[in-house]
This record gives structure tokens, C-alpha cells and sequence, in this order.
């Protein structure tokens, strides 16, 4: 629970923090890759960690990956430019990939299905409570010190979760052939890593239809179709491909891509919209992210509470409704709408992801046996985490790109960089009456394209719930053998 609430606070505080951070180093133009380069690195390596986590234990892979993460924590509050911010950010999300996964494949091994399904609500409950949190210290932080203390909070607290796990966590012994699937990490990664950089520099350092855009998207594609064709082949795969047989695994795999879209596409602009068009505090902006960590321990749950009772079905069906309807108020927002309505759209949003999180977790793992529960806990959150990546470049090519036209068709000298003067009081009062209603008009209307883009999303969550399979029995228990 520890090691996810340093989870937990590294994803509400930075996300609250990124306006302050933005306008103290400069380069909003690559804004979206402080969130894009820590989520590739924990979407390639969560795969890597679950699978050594089944063969090597659960508490030496959570070590591993929770050293790496605080290094990396240490020398993000150290950048002095952006770019750096970025190179710093890549070695946190390396070690992120163990910590989320490992800590919830530990409460899967030591709870049947039916304990499983109240004690990942409970789990998702403290989370959520360390998340609201997040914003409020996020913001208090950047108010009243310094945006570096932002990463730095994670460290004396990763420590006392390595130091809580070491002395309490007792796993037997395990004496397994090692195989990792060396070729499918590095496959993954390139294509990743070209569809990321084409998506996040697309229509800014090259064109749409350039031959540097048709190489990066050809080959990235490419790439991943030779690693699903490797991955099939592979004696002991990143992902077992072989589970995704079961439809509802399928399913909840592919919704868990679609929300962690919508997930990414709120945390990370819902901040500067509060900040830079409503020209609210920081603080406030992380009042209207906290929101949605309230809504999502609560739902949490309660689907802990009616996994049992009503299958897996039912619970998300009501998850996907949430964040359609949360998604729609975002659509619906304007700079006169105030905090409040952020908020409440936050709130159902968590909703939603709180419901169809835990339901799925909870029947992925009663559903595959104990020594590939790592694995598919792993292969659940490897969708999540890669919707993340995609959603992070794709609404940050949609907020850049419709920036960048809207100041062309104004014919204004202004251009993405002056963006930055939006998010801070002190800056906003250097601007002219002219200058001001120019950029905040064109970032409301830039983010109201995200927020369309994050609708979409939704309603194709909801469309794939309604593939899942009815029914109750759909919950086994393979913890026995």
C-alpha cells in the first residue's frame, strides 16, 4: 500500500505542478513528453518486471525497480531544462514499471478471489486517499516552495515502503529456468518510441506528410507487427498472448488501453486549463484533479463490494456510463464554468475508472494460475500504461496543432512558447488586455479538442464493455493447486 501511494503521489503532484515547471524551464512545446518519456519507459519495462517477478519472486524486483524509480525521483528535482527534465524522467519510469504491477500481484497471491475482491477496493481506497493528497501538497509545495520538493517527497517515502516490505514479506524460495524475451523488450520499445515521436513532434520539427513522418509511422508499425509475430513465437513471451483467448481478459485488456487514453488526457491538461484559462492557483488546479482521486477509492469500493454479487459485466457497464458522462461535462466546460464543474467532471471520471479497474484486476487474477498471475497483472497494466503513452503524445500533437493553427489563422506573432506566460500570476500581469484574451482563447479552444478526443475515447470504452461476456461465473479461483 506504501509503495503505490509513492505511485500514486508521483502522478497527482506532477501533474499539478507542470504549469509552475513549464514556466520555470521553458519548452511547453514539449510539455506532453515530461509525461510521455516516464510512460513509455514504465509501459516497455512493466512487462519485463512482472515477468521476473514470477520467476524470481515478488520482493527483490520491487526493490530493483523502487531504487531505480527514487534515483530517478533525486535527479528530476536536479534538471535545469527541459530536455534534461525529460532524460530524468525516462530513468523514473524505468523503475515505475515494477512498482504498480508487483504491488498488485502481492495482494493477489495472498487472497482467494473472493477476499481479492473487497481487499483491491480497500487497496484502491488507500490509494485514492494518498492521491487527494497529491494535489493539495502538490500545490501547497509549488505556492510555497519549490516545484523540486515535488520529487523529491517520493523518496523518504519509497524507502519506508522498500524498508515495511523487507521485513514483512516472506516468499518462498524459487529455482526456475530464466528466460526473458530480451528481442520482444527491444522490439517494443522502437516502435513505441517511433509511433511516440511521431505523434508528439508531427506538424512542430517535421511535416505530416513529410518522408521523415511516412518512415517514423511505416517503420513504428512495423516494428510492433514483427513483435506480436516474435511474441508468438517466443518459449516464454513479454506477453502471453495465450490468456487473451479468454474474451473477458480481451476485453478488459482493451478497455483498460482506452481508459488509461482518457486518463492521461485529464491528469495532464486538466491543470493548465484551470491555471492558464480560468487563471486559478495551482492549488486550485489540484483541487479539480483530487476530485477524481475521491471518485475512484469510493467506486473502488463499492466493486470490490458487487464484483461477487453482480460479475464483471455489470460493474464495468456502470463504469463506462461514468466516464462518458464525465467525459461530456469536460466537453461542456468553459472558462466561466469555474473549478466546480472541473471538478464534478474529475469526480465521475474517477468514478468510472475506480468501477472497471477493479473489476478487471480482480478477475484477471482469479482467472490464470499462480505462477503467470504476475504476468497477466503485468499485461493488464501494460495496456493501461500504453494507452497512457499514446494518449500523452496523441492529445499533446492535438493541443500543439491546434494551437499552432489558431494563431496562423489570426495571423498572430505569437507562437507555442508563449503559452508558458499563461501559467503563472506574475507572468499573466506582463501580458497586454489583447495578448491575454489571444492566448487564452486560443489555449480554451486548442484543449477543447483534447477534451472531444478524450469523449471519443469513452464511448469506445463503453462499446467494448459491452462485448464482455454476462454473468457471475466468470470469476474462478486458481489460487489453489
Amino acid at each position: 500500500m506504501l509503495a503505490m501511494f509513492v505511485g500514486a503521489v508521483e502522478a497527482t503532484i506532477v501533474t499539478t505542478a507542470m504549469p509552475v515547471i513549464a514556466a520555470d524551464l521553458g519548452g511547453f512545446s514539449r510539455y506532453s513528453w515530461i509525461f510521455s518519456a516516464y510512460l513509455l519507459m514504465s509501459t516497455v519495462t512493466v512487462l519485463i518486471y512482472g515477468k521476473l517477478a514470477d520467476l524470481f519472486g515478488r520482493k527483490p524486483i520491487l526493490f530493483i525497480g523502487l531504487t531505480i524509480f527514487l534515483i530517478g525521483s533525486i535527479l528530476c528535482g536536479f534538471a535545469v531544462s527541459m530536455e534534461q527534465l525529460i532524460v530524468f524522467r525516462l530513468i523514473q519510469g524505468f523503475g515505475a514499471g515494477a512498482v504498480m504491477p508487483i504491488a498488485t500481484t502481492i495482494v493477489g497471491d495472498i487472497y482467494t478471489t473472493e477476499e481479492r475482491a473487497k481487499v483491491q477496493g480497500y487497496l484502491s481506497s488507500v490509494w485514492g486517499i494518498s492521491a487527494v493528497s497529491g494535489p493539495v501538497i502538490g500545490g501547497l509545495i509549488v505556492q510555497y516552495m519549490n516545484w523540486k520538493f515535488v520529487f523529491w517527497v517520493n523518496v523518504p517515502l519509497g524507502i519506508l515502503a522498500m524498508l515495511g516490505i523487507l521485513l514483512f514479506l516472506h516468499e518462498p524460495k524459487r529455482q526456475q529456468k530464466v528466460f526473458i524475451d530480451y528481442k520482444g523488450a527491444a522490439l517494443l520499445t522502437l516502435s513505441i518510441s517511433a509511433i511516440l515521436f511521431w505523434l508528439s513532434e508531427g506538424g512542430q520539427s517535421f511535416s505530416w506528410l513529410s518522408l521523415t513522418s511516412t518512415i517514423l509511422i511505416i517503420g513504428g508499425l512495423v516494428l510492433f507487427m514483427v513483435f506480436i509475430k516474435v511474441e508468438k513465437q517466443a518459449e516464454d513471451p513479454m506477453i502471453p498472448f495465450a490468456i487473451w483467448k479468454n474474451p473477458i481478459i480481451l476485453y478488459a485488456n482493451l478497455v483498460s488501453l482506452t481508459s488509461g487514453v482518457i486518463l492521461i488526457g485529464i491528469s495532464s491538461y486538466l491543470p493548465t486549463f484551470v491555471t492558464g484559462v480560468m487563471e486559478q492557483p495551482a492549488i486550485i488546479a489540484g483541487f479539480t484533479l483530487t476530485a477524481m482521486s475521491i471518485g475512484w477509492p469510493i467506486a473502488s469500493s463499492v466493486a470490490g463490494h458487487l464484483l461477487i454479487r453482480h460479475g464483471t459485466f455489470t460493474v464495468s457497464f456502470f463504469g463506462g456510463l461514468s466516464l462518458i458522462l464525465g467525459a461530456l461535462l469536460f466537453v461542456l466546460m468553459d472558462a466561466g464554468s469555474g473549478p466546480w464543474w472541473a471538478a464534478g467532471a474529475s469526480f465521475f471520471v474517477g468514478i468510472g475508472m475506480g468501477l472497471t479497474s477493479t473489476s478487471f484486476i480482480v478477475t484477471i487474477q482469479g482467472a490464470v494460475p499462480h505462477e503467470r498471475r504476475g504476468s497477466a497483472t503485468a499485461a493488464n497494466m501494460f495496456m493501461r500504461n500504453f494507452g497512457n503513452t499514446i494518449g500523452a503524445a496523441l492529445f499533446g500533437a492535438v493541443l500543439n496543432g491546434s494551437l499552432m493553427i489558431r494563431f496562423m489563422n489570426e495571423k498572430s506573432t505569437m507562437g507555442l512558447e508563449d503559452v508558458n506566460l499563461l501559467l503563472t500570476d506574475e507572468n499573466r500581469a506582463m501580458l497586454s488586455k489583447d495578448q491575454l484574451f489571444i492566448l487564452q482563447d486560443a489555449l480554451d479552444n486548442s484543449l477543447q479538442w483534447v477534451y472531444i478526443a478524450v469523449a471519443a475515447f469513452a464511448v469506445v470504452s463503453f462499446l467494448l464493455i459491452l462485448r464482455i461476456p454476462r454473468g457471475k461465473g466468470l470469476l474462478h479461483d486458481n489460487d489453489r493447486t
